[in-house]
Protein backbone atom coordinates (compact mmCIF):
# COMPACT_ATOMS: atom_id res chain seq x y z
CA UNK A 1 0.00 0.00 0.00
CA UNK A 2 1.19 3.25 -0.75
CA UNK A 3 2.25 6.22 1.79
CA UNK A 4 1.45 9.26 1.33
CA UNK A 5 4.00 12.31 2.28
CA UNK A 6 2.18 14.31 3.56
CA UNK A 7 4.76 16.38 5.92
CA UNK A 8 2.99 19.37 8.43
CA UNK A 9 4.07 22.34 7.41
CA UNK A 10 6.38 24.10 9.97
CA UNK A 11 5.20 27.22 11.19
CA UNK A 12 7.54 28.04 13.88
CA UNK A 13 10.55 28.31 11.04
CA UNK A 14 8.28 30.87 8.79
CA UNK A 15 7.98 32.90 12.00
CA UNK A 16 11.45 32.89 12.55
CA UNK A 17 12.09 33.61 9.02
CA UNK A 18 9.92 35.90 9.39
CA UNK A 19 11.03 37.73 12.77
CA UNK A 20 14.46 38.28 11.20
CA UNK A 21 13.60 39.72 8.50
CA UNK A 22 11.66 42.59 10.12
CA UNK A 23 14.73 42.94 12.53
CA UNK A 24 17.15 42.70 9.87
CA UNK A 25 14.84 45.30 7.57
CA UNK A 26 14.35 47.76 11.09
CA UNK A 27 18.32 47.89 11.45
CA UNK A 28 18.90 48.64 7.55
CA UNK A 29 16.18 51.33 8.35
CA UNK A 30 18.22 52.94 11.48
CA UNK A 31 21.66 52.50 9.60
CA UNK A 32 20.35 54.01 5.76
CA UNK A 33 18.59 57.11 8.05
CA UNK A 34 21.58 57.73 10.06
CA UNK A 35 23.60 57.62 6.90
CA UNK A 36 21.39 59.77 5.25
CA UNK A 37 21.00 62.21 8.66
CA UNK A 38 24.72 62.61 8.52
CA UNK A 39 25.46 62.98 4.93
CA UNK A 40 22.72 65.83 5.05
CA UNK A 41 24.26 67.02 8.11
CA UNK A 42 27.62 67.28 6.51
CA UNK A 43 26.08 69.00 3.19
CA UNK A 44 24.37 71.77 5.80
CA UNK A 45 27.93 72.39 7.62
CA UNK A 46 29.54 72.14 4.22
CA UNK A 47 26.98 75.04 2.75
CA UNK A 48 26.62 76.41 6.27
CA UNK A 49 30.77 76.51 5.87
CA UNK A 50 30.69 78.28 2.44
CA UNK A 51 28.22 81.39 3.37
CA UNK A 52 30.19 81.88 6.26
CA UNK A 53 33.46 82.00 3.86
CA UNK A 54 31.53 84.21 1.15
CA UNK A 55 29.88 86.40 4.00
CA UNK A 56 33.88 87.01 5.00
CA UNK A 57 35.01 88.10 1.77
CA UNK A 58 35.06 92.03 2.08
CA UNK A 59 32.92 94.10 -0.68
CA UNK A 60 35.25 95.36 -3.29
CA UNK A 61 35.80 99.06 -2.63
CA UNK A 62 34.97 101.88 -5.72
CA UNK A 63 36.18 105.43 -5.12
CA UNK A 64 35.40 108.09 -7.73
CA UNK A 65 38.70 110.41 -8.52
CA UNK A 66 37.53 113.94 -10.19
CA UNK A 67 40.09 116.06 -11.64
CA UNK A 68 41.01 119.54 -13.64
CA UNK A 69 43.80 121.17 -15.13
CA UNK A 70 45.25 124.14 -14.25
CA UNK A 71 43.42 127.00 -12.74
CA UNK A 72 45.29 129.93 -14.52
CA UNK A 73 44.49 132.92 -13.32
CA UNK A 74 45.65 136.42 -15.21
CA UNK A 75 44.97 139.79 -14.56
CA UNK A 76 41.27 139.54 -16.34
CA UNK A 77 40.37 136.82 -14.18
CA UNK A 78 40.89 138.33 -10.73
CA UNK A 79 39.63 141.46 -11.98
CA UNK A 80 36.27 139.60 -12.92
CA UNK A 81 36.51 138.54 -9.60
CA UNK A 82 36.93 141.11 -7.54
CA UNK A 83 33.58 142.15 -5.66
CA UNK A 84 33.51 146.13 -4.75
CA UNK A 85 31.07 146.31 -1.99
CA UNK A 86 32.73 143.03 -0.03
CA UNK A 87 36.27 143.91 -1.24
CA UNK A 88 36.54 140.43 -1.60
CA UNK A 89 38.11 138.64 -4.71
CA UNK A 90 34.77 135.79 -5.51
CA UNK A 91 35.86 133.59 -7.83
CA UNK A 92 32.81 131.42 -7.19
CA UNK A 93 30.32 132.71 -9.59
CA UNK A 94 32.53 131.76 -12.80
CA UNK A 95 31.63 127.39 -10.78
CA UNK A 96 28.16 127.77 -10.55
CA UNK A 97 27.33 125.61 -13.79
CA UNK A 98 29.85 122.83 -13.05
CA UNK A 99 29.83 122.82 -9.57
CA UNK A 100 27.69 119.92 -9.70
CA UNK A 101 29.64 117.32 -10.76
CA UNK A 102 32.19 117.31 -7.87
CA UNK A 103 29.54 116.23 -5.11
CA UNK A 104 29.76 112.58 -5.84
CA UNK A 105 33.54 112.72 -5.36
CA UNK A 106 35.91 110.41 -3.41
CA UNK A 107 38.96 113.19 -3.67
CA UNK A 108 38.87 115.79 -6.36
CA UNK A 109 42.38 116.82 -7.60
CA UNK A 110 43.32 120.42 -9.29
CA UNK A 111 46.84 122.30 -10.47
CA UNK A 112 47.21 125.49 -8.66
CA UNK A 113 49.38 126.94 -11.15
CA UNK A 114 49.49 130.40 -9.60
CA UNK A 115 51.02 131.94 -6.85
CA UNK A 116 49.23 132.96 -3.60
CA UNK A 117 51.95 135.48 -2.33
CA UNK A 118 49.23 137.88 -0.48
CA UNK A 119 47.91 141.42 -1.08
CA UNK A 120 51.28 143.11 0.02
CA UNK A 121 52.94 141.71 -2.80
CA UNK A 122 50.65 142.55 -5.07
CA UNK A 123 48.39 140.88 -7.15
CA UNK A 124 49.41 140.46 -10.87
CA UNK A 125 49.10 137.95 -14.16
CA UNK A 126 51.41 136.45 -16.75
CA UNK A 127 54.27 136.55 -16.49
CA UNK A 128 54.59 136.26 -13.20
CA UNK A 129 51.68 135.32 -11.18
CA UNK A 130 50.30 136.63 -7.61
CA UNK A 131 46.28 135.39 -7.47
CA UNK A 132 44.11 136.68 -4.50
CA UNK A 133 44.28 134.01 -1.66
CA UNK A 134 40.56 134.03 -1.58
CA UNK A 135 41.02 131.60 -4.76
CA UNK A 136 41.82 128.68 -2.30
CA UNK A 137 38.95 129.24 -0.27
CA UNK A 138 36.69 129.07 -3.74
CA UNK A 139 38.39 126.31 -4.78
CA UNK A 140 37.62 124.09 -1.39
CA UNK A 141 33.94 125.10 -1.28
CA UNK A 142 33.94 124.26 -4.74
CA UNK A 143 35.09 120.62 -4.31
CA UNK A 144 38.44 120.49 -4.62
CA UNK A 145 40.56 118.41 -2.26
CA UNK A 146 44.13 117.93 -3.22
CA UNK A 147 46.06 120.73 -4.86
CA UNK A 148 49.68 119.90 -6.97
CA UNK A 149 51.39 122.85 -6.37
CA UNK A 150 54.78 121.28 -8.50
CA UNK A 151 54.78 123.54 -12.32
CA UNK A 152 56.60 125.93 -14.32
CA UNK A 153 54.87 128.95 -11.95
CA UNK A 154 55.89 127.35 -8.58
CA UNK A 155 58.57 130.18 -7.58
CA UNK A 156 57.03 133.17 -9.79
CA UNK A 157 57.32 135.01 -6.35
CA UNK A 158 60.29 133.04 -5.06
CA UNK A 159 60.84 131.11 -1.97
CA UNK A 160 58.69 133.39 0.49
CA UNK A 161 55.69 133.35 -2.32
CA UNK A 162 56.36 129.62 -2.34
CA UNK A 163 55.73 129.29 0.77
CA UNK A 164 52.58 132.10 1.81
CA UNK A 165 51.33 129.35 -1.31
CA UNK A 166 51.30 126.33 0.89
CA UNK A 167 50.31 128.36 4.08
CA UNK A 168 47.18 130.06 2.34
CA UNK A 169 46.17 126.56 1.05
CA UNK A 170 46.81 124.92 4.34
CA UNK A 171 44.04 127.90 5.95
CA UNK A 172 41.42 126.69 3.15
CA UNK A 173 42.11 123.14 4.62
CA UNK A 174 43.23 122.16 0.81
CA UNK A 175 45.63 119.89 1.11
CA UNK A 176 48.99 119.89 -1.26
CA UNK A 177 51.48 118.06 -2.86
CA UNK A 178 54.35 119.08 -5.48
CA UNK A 179 56.39 121.63 -3.28
CA UNK A 180 57.63 121.92 0.35
CA UNK A 181 58.99 124.42 2.86
CA UNK A 182 61.21 122.10 4.55
CA UNK A 183 62.89 118.91 3.80
CA UNK A 184 61.05 117.02 6.31
CA UNK A 185 57.61 118.57 3.87
CA UNK A 186 59.27 117.35 0.99
CA UNK A 187 59.90 114.08 2.33
CA UNK A 188 56.13 113.06 3.39
CA UNK A 189 54.47 111.64 0.94
CA UNK A 190 50.56 112.52 0.76
CA UNK A 191 48.63 109.65 1.49
CA UNK A 192 44.41 109.25 2.27
CA UNK A 193 42.52 106.67 2.80
CA UNK A 194 39.50 106.47 -0.03
CA UNK A 195 37.15 104.06 1.20
CA UNK A 196 39.22 101.43 2.19
CA UNK A 197 42.30 102.24 -0.67
CA UNK A 198 45.40 103.67 0.73
CA UNK A 199 46.41 106.11 -2.20
CA UNK A 200 49.51 108.26 -2.64
CA UNK A 201 49.52 111.60 -4.60
CA UNK A 202 52.37 112.76 -6.35
CA UNK A 203 53.41 115.76 -8.66
CA UNK A 204 56.44 116.69 -10.82
CA UNK A 205 57.22 119.36 -12.55
CA UNK A 206 59.63 119.71 -15.93
CA UNK A 207 60.85 123.01 -14.55
CA UNK A 208 60.28 126.91 -13.05
CA UNK A 209 60.54 128.89 -16.09
CA UNK A 210 64.42 129.44 -15.82
CA UNK A 211 63.66 130.70 -12.06
CA UNK A 212 66.43 129.09 -10.13
CA UNK A 213 65.71 126.99 -7.01
CA UNK A 214 67.26 128.60 -4.30
CA UNK A 215 70.74 126.80 -3.29
CA UNK A 216 70.34 124.74 -0.15
CA UNK A 217 66.53 124.56 -0.58
CA UNK A 218 66.25 122.31 -3.53
CA UNK A 219 63.60 120.12 -1.73
CA UNK A 220 60.87 123.12 -2.50
CA UNK A 221 60.02 121.78 -6.13
CA UNK A 222 59.78 117.92 -6.96
CA UNK A 223 61.71 117.99 -9.84
CA UNK A 224 60.94 115.56 -13.11
CA UNK A 225 63.83 113.25 -12.49
CA UNK A 226 63.17 109.49 -13.22
CA UNK A 227 65.41 108.67 -9.95
CA UNK A 228 64.14 111.03 -7.92
CA UNK A 229 60.34 110.20 -9.07
CA UNK A 230 61.36 106.27 -8.44
CA UNK A 231 62.84 107.17 -5.26
CA UNK A 232 59.30 108.67 -3.60
CA UNK A 233 57.00 105.77 -5.94
CA UNK A 234 59.37 103.46 -3.40
CA UNK A 235 58.70 105.16 -0.94
CA UNK A 236 54.90 105.20 -1.43
CA UNK A 237 54.53 101.23 -2.11
CA UNK A 238 56.52 100.60 0.63
CA UNK A 239 54.41 102.60 3.49
CA UNK A 240 51.41 100.78 2.08
CA UNK A 241 50.35 102.91 -0.82
CA UNK A 242 47.48 100.74 -2.81
CA UNK A 243 47.09 103.06 -5.92
CA UNK A 244 49.35 105.91 -7.26
CA UNK A 245 48.27 108.73 -8.92
CA UNK A 246 51.03 111.28 -10.07
CA UNK A 247 50.24 114.90 -11.54
CA UNK A 248 52.79 115.36 -14.29
CA UNK A 249 53.59 119.30 -15.42
CA UNK A 250 55.15 118.50 -18.81
CA UNK A 251 54.51 118.85 -22.86
CA UNK A 252 54.80 121.35 -25.07
CA UNK A 253 52.40 124.09 -24.39
CA UNK A 254 49.60 124.60 -27.03
CA UNK A 255 49.51 121.01 -28.51
CA UNK A 256 47.30 118.80 -28.57
CA UNK A 257 49.20 115.95 -28.83
CA UNK A 258 51.76 114.42 -26.56
CA UNK A 259 55.30 114.45 -27.47
CA UNK A 260 57.68 111.30 -27.28
CA UNK A 261 59.30 112.84 -23.89
CA UNK A 262 55.70 112.74 -22.32
CA UNK A 263 55.24 109.38 -23.79
CA UNK A 264 58.56 107.59 -22.47
CA UNK A 265 58.00 108.98 -18.68
CA UNK A 266 54.38 107.97 -19.09
CA UNK A 267 55.46 104.44 -19.79
CA UNK A 268 58.14 104.64 -17.25
CA UNK A 269 55.98 105.66 -14.32
CA UNK A 270 53.31 102.72 -15.45
CA UNK A 271 55.89 100.11 -15.05
CA UNK A 272 57.20 101.68 -11.76
CA UNK A 273 53.32 100.73 -10.72
CA UNK A 274 51.64 104.07 -11.16
CA UNK A 275 47.86 103.41 -12.22
CA UNK A 276 46.78 106.87 -12.42
CA UNK A 277 48.69 109.67 -14.43
CA UNK A 278 47.13 113.43 -14.52
CA UNK A 279 48.87 115.92 -17.34
CA UNK A 280 49.18 119.62 -16.61
CA UNK A 281 51.08 122.49 -18.72
CA UNK A 282 50.09 122.65 -22.63
CA UNK A 283 47.20 124.64 -21.51
CA UNK A 284 45.05 122.42 -24.30
CA UNK A 285 42.91 119.34 -23.89
CA UNK A 286 45.77 116.45 -25.33
CA UNK A 287 44.16 112.41 -25.45
CA UNK A 288 43.62 110.11 -22.71
CA UNK A 289 44.33 106.39 -22.68
CA UNK A 290 44.55 102.75 -20.78
CA UNK A 291 48.38 102.32 -21.54
CA UNK A 292 49.88 98.69 -21.43
CA UNK A 293 53.84 98.85 -21.37
CA UNK A 294 55.62 95.61 -21.46
CA UNK A 295 58.09 94.62 -18.65
CA UNK A 296 61.41 92.94 -19.07
CA UNK A 297 60.15 89.74 -18.56
CA UNK A 298 57.57 89.56 -20.64
CA UNK A 299 54.62 90.51 -18.10
CA UNK A 300 52.45 93.65 -19.04
CA UNK A 301 51.27 96.51 -16.59
CA UNK A 302 48.29 98.85 -17.24
CA UNK A 303 47.75 102.39 -15.87
CA UNK A 304 45.69 105.22 -17.07
CA UNK A 305 46.92 108.57 -18.46
CA UNK A 306 45.22 111.52 -19.28
CA UNK A 307 48.53 113.79 -21.53
CA UNK A 308 46.63 117.32 -20.63
CA UNK A 309 43.46 118.50 -18.66
CA UNK A 310 43.97 122.01 -20.12
CA UNK A 311 43.09 125.17 -18.80
CA UNK A 312 40.27 124.18 -15.75
CA UNK A 313 39.75 128.16 -15.83
CA UNK A 314 42.21 130.98 -17.75
CA UNK A 315 41.61 133.98 -19.91
CA UNK A 316 43.90 132.55 -22.50
CA UNK A 317 42.67 133.03 -26.29
CA UNK A 318 44.73 131.15 -28.15
CA UNK A 319 43.07 127.94 -29.92
CA UNK A 320 41.92 125.10 -27.97
CA UNK A 321 42.75 126.96 -24.27
CA UNK A 322 39.32 127.23 -23.71
CA UNK A 323 38.09 123.61 -23.94
CA UNK A 324 38.48 121.68 -20.95
CA UNK A 325 37.25 119.08 -18.81
CA UNK A 326 35.84 117.81 -15.49
CA UNK A 327 37.70 113.93 -15.28
CA UNK A 328 35.97 111.32 -13.46
CA UNK A 329 38.33 107.85 -12.84
CA UNK A 330 36.46 105.06 -11.19
CA UNK A 331 39.04 102.85 -9.34
CA UNK A 332 37.80 99.57 -7.94
CA UNK A 333 39.58 97.20 -5.42
CA UNK A 334 38.59 93.41 -5.69
CA UNK A 335 37.90 92.52 -1.93
CA UNK A 336 39.18 89.46 -2.15
CA UNK A 337 42.26 89.64 -3.91
CA UNK A 338 42.79 93.33 -3.30
CA UNK A 339 43.92 93.87 -6.95
CA UNK A 340 43.68 98.01 -8.32
CA UNK A 341 41.90 98.30 -11.45
CA UNK A 342 40.55 101.14 -13.01
CA UNK A 343 36.59 100.29 -14.19
CA UNK A 344 36.45 103.47 -16.73
CA UNK A 345 37.00 106.86 -17.27
CA UNK A 346 35.25 109.57 -18.02
CA UNK A 347 34.73 113.28 -18.43
CA UNK A 348 32.10 116.17 -18.76
CA UNK A 349 33.18 118.63 -21.44
CA UNK A 350 33.58 122.13 -20.38
CA UNK A 351 34.06 125.61 -21.77
CA UNK A 352 35.38 128.61 -20.29
CA UNK A 353 32.99 131.09 -22.14
CA UNK A 354 34.04 135.25 -22.34
CA UNK A 355 30.85 137.05 -21.91
CA UNK A 356 32.39 140.34 -23.14
CA UNK A 357 32.12 138.12 -26.96
CA UNK A 358 28.14 137.97 -25.80
CA UNK A 359 25.85 135.55 -26.33
CA UNK A 360 24.65 134.32 -22.79
CA UNK A 361 21.02 135.29 -22.21
CA UNK A 362 21.50 133.98 -18.96
CA UNK A 363 24.49 136.32 -18.18
CA UNK A 364 23.46 139.46 -16.23
CA UNK A 365 26.52 141.17 -17.00
CA UNK A 366 28.29 140.94 -13.94
CA UNK A 367 30.37 137.96 -14.88
CA UNK A 368 32.60 138.46 -17.49
CA UNK A 369 33.90 134.51 -16.62
CA UNK A 370 32.26 131.31 -16.92
CA UNK A 371 32.37 127.43 -16.98
CA UNK A 372 29.71 126.00 -19.47
CA UNK A 373 28.66 122.41 -18.92
CA UNK A 374 28.35 122.37 -22.78
CA UNK A 375 26.14 119.02 -23.32
CA UNK A 376 24.03 120.13 -21.15
CA UNK A 377 23.16 123.21 -23.24
CA UNK A 378 23.05 121.03 -26.30
CA UNK A 379 20.63 118.97 -24.64
CA UNK A 380 18.28 121.77 -22.82
CA UNK A 381 17.96 123.69 -26.27
CA UNK A 382 16.95 120.47 -28.15
CA UNK A 383 14.55 119.90 -24.95
CA UNK A 384 12.97 123.89 -25.29
CA UNK A 385 13.89 123.71 -21.59
CA UNK A 386 16.13 126.43 -20.16
CA UNK A 387 17.23 129.86 -21.81
CA UNK A 388 19.83 129.20 -24.22
CA UNK A 389 20.03 130.71 -27.58
CA UNK A 390 20.43 129.74 -31.12
CA UNK A 391 24.30 131.55 -30.67
CA UNK A 392 25.14 129.55 -27.82
CA UNK A 393 23.97 126.11 -28.72
CA UNK A 394 25.82 126.41 -32.18
CA UNK A 395 28.77 127.26 -29.79
CA UNK A 396 28.33 124.64 -27.57
CA UNK A 397 27.89 122.10 -30.25
CA UNK A 398 31.20 123.43 -32.29
CA UNK A 399 33.53 122.96 -29.08
CA UNK A 400 31.91 119.65 -27.74
CA UNK A 401 32.76 118.10 -31.14
CA UNK A 402 36.47 119.74 -30.76
CA UNK A 403 36.63 118.65 -26.84
CA UNK A 404 35.90 114.78 -27.88
CA UNK A 405 37.90 115.21 -30.93
CA UNK A 406 40.80 116.11 -28.75
CA UNK A 407 40.12 113.49 -26.12
CA UNK A 408 39.08 110.19 -27.81
CA UNK A 409 36.73 108.55 -26.62
CA UNK A 410 35.62 107.72 -22.90
CA UNK A 411 36.83 104.25 -21.49
CA UNK A 412 34.56 101.50 -19.96
CA UNK A 413 36.65 98.71 -18.53
CA UNK A 414 33.96 97.20 -16.36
Amino acid sequence: MNKKNNKKFNFKKLFVVIALMVVLGFCAYHIISNILFRLNQNISNDASSLIDYESQIPDDSVINIVAIGDTLCHSQNFKDAYDSSTGIYDFSPMFKYVSKYFTDATVAVGNLEATLAGPSRGYSGYPTFNTPEHLAIDLKELGLDVMTTANNHTLDLGFSGLESTLTYLDDAGLVHTGSARTQEEQDKILMQDLNGIKTAFLAFTYGTNGIPVPSGKEFCVNLIDKDFIKSKIDQAKAEGAELICVSMHWGDEYHTEPNATQKDLAEFLIKNDVQVILGCHPHVLEPMEMKTVTMEDGSTKTGFVIYSMGNFFSAQTFANTRNTLILNVQVRKDGETGQISIDNATYTPIYVFDNNTGGNPNNNGSDRYELLDIESIISDYESGTGNWNSTMYNLAKTELDRTVNILGPEIFNN
